[in-house]
């Protein structure tokens, strides 16, 4: 009676991975993805928008966000493997990758997640610098008049960036602050509905007219037919980048608050994902074709810090601050895990140097107590100052962004979901599915490599006209 009893206060108490039993439901997931979806890359929208005009921006929007639904139902069914309702779960998505694919899989896997980390904590360097600017350029354009030059490089920007970002690095335990994604989730959605109000505000303004088309820039008049070309590929990339969230689908669904183990956590995910996703896609909608609206073809790269809104400029300040503060903390969110992996490997390949391993206590003035490893200092203090130098000689926000986009897309956002799917449901192979999957991989790997060499071109391009502070 008395082991009846224990297991059934246990069975009460946790799941069945040993974790607390989970609480949560379909609205809290929901608001999970949303938070994880809406981001920077909103600001990019209406740029993307007005490459590729009414017709493909708009068809665009809505194609990602029907390939992000779908290869989130498909990863919603290999959280628990090999049965989608009955089996282990997977907590995270590389450790799905793992054990559905294998160590081959699982490696190459590890590779795009890492490399996408990296290239974040650089595109956010430069975003962060960027808005530190913007902010700087509004108060001086309130003062001085709207033709005053407020030219101001964003490299010192971008160095006090990196140095606020050596300091919070040095936090062991900062990847514990729950409430910085709350922080951040609520900057997101500051920015961005301050980045609407502005638009339909221009857009209500008497006598207001800009020039918009179907197809975007007109080739001989906005720009030359390759620069057509290759920012049209470019707007691709940035589009995807503001989808890219199918790698956390599996931490939220493992998370001790998201879904509860009844109903089936496949079904409360894929509800949740069409429910977040629609929301997201309403939200970027209104971000990039009202921003089209209210800039036309001339839109800029960045729509909160390119002055197609001069007024209010506290608003405008506001909503770059937003953007400064959530970009403090996303920097860290991906910057952890990077921290992590390096110092367990050297933990584990040195465990008895007093370099890798030795804590010092060091007791700062209003601060506490700060948990010092020489290691630590040092690898961190590295890896910050390596993400400031790239963006300070990349600083175009459109072409890392689209960059970036290109880079997770295809292997995070397609690839691993459909052939995890194909494996976890034994679809026979050359089947109408098998071949649909297929061909749906093709076609991202094609998009993918096309917004790549696009983003490419750019930096390239870029790089001529640029001038370094070295």
């Amino acid at each position: 009676m008395a082991v009846q009893s224990s297991l059934s206060i246990d069975s009460v108490k946790y799941d069945d991975d040993g974790h607390i039993k989970r609480t949560g439901t379909w609205v809290t997931a929901s608001a999970h993805i949303v938070t994880a979806v809406i981001g920077s890359g909103v600001l990019s929208l209406a740029w993307a928008v007005a490459q590729l005009g009414w017709i493909a921006g708009s068809f665009i929007l809505i194609l990602f966000s029907l390939i992000t639904l779908l290869t989130s139902f498909l990863l919603a069914d290999c959280y628990r493997y090999p049965d989608p309702i009955h089996g282990t779960r997977n907590h995270t998505y590389m450790e799905m990758v793992k054990n559905i694919l294998g160590g081959v899989q699982y490696k190459l896997c590890g590779l795009a997640q890492y490399t996408n980390l990296v290239g974040c904590t650089i595109g956010y360097t430069l975003t962060g610098s960027i808005s530190m600017v913007a902010i700087s350029k509004s108060n001086c354009f309130h003062k001085k008049g709207h033709l005053a030059d407020c030219n101001i490089s964003n490299f010192t920007f971008m160095a006090i960036f990196g140095s606020f970002q050596i300091l919070l690095s040095q936090i062991p335990d900062f990847h514990e602050l729950s409430w910085l994604s709350i922080v951040a989730a609520i900057m997101s959605f500051g920015y961005a509905s301050i980045g609407i109000g502005l638009s339909i505000a221009k857009i209500a303004e008497r006598g207001h007219h800009v020039e918009t088309g179907l197809t975007g820039l007109i080739v001989g008049v906005d720009e030359t037919g390759m620069q057509k070309l290759w920012n049209t590929f470019q707007a691709i990339g940035n589009i995807a980048f503001a989808y890219a969230f199918s790698m956390v689908i599996a931490e939220i669904q493992a998370s001790n608050d998201t879904i509860k183990s009844s109903p089936p956590e496949n079904k409360v995910m894929k509800k949740s994902a069409f429910t977040g996703i629609l929301i997201t896609t309403f939200f970027y909608a209104l971000c990039g074709l009202l921003g089209y609206e209210a800039f036309g073809n001339k839109a800029p790269g960045n729509f909160l810090t390119g002055f197609g809104f001069y007024e209010p400029f506290w608003l405008v300040d506001i909503g770059n601050l937003f953007i400064i503060i959530h970009l403090v903390g996303a920097y860290q969110v991906f910057a952890q895990p990077i921290f992590s992996i390096v110092e367990s490997w050297g933990n584990k390949r040195w465990p008895q140097s007093k370099f890798m391993t030795k804590e010092y206590h060091v007791n700062i003035p209003l601060v506490g107590i700060w948990r010092m490893n020489m290691f630590r200092l040092i690898w961190r203090t590295m890896y910050v100052i390596f993400t400031t130098v790239i963006a300070i000689i990349l600083p175009f926000f459109n072409s890392i962004v689209g960059l970036l986009g290109a880079i997770s897309f295809f292997p995070l956002t397609v690839y691993f979901p459909t052939e995890m799917y194909l494996k976890q449901a034994k679809v026979p192979k050359y089947s109408s599915i098998w071949i649909g999957m297929k061909l749906l991989s093709g076609f991202c790997l094609i998009v993918t490599l096309v917004a790549a060499v696009g983003s490419i071109v750019g930096i390239i391009t870029d790089l001529k006209t640029s001038t370094l502070p070295f």
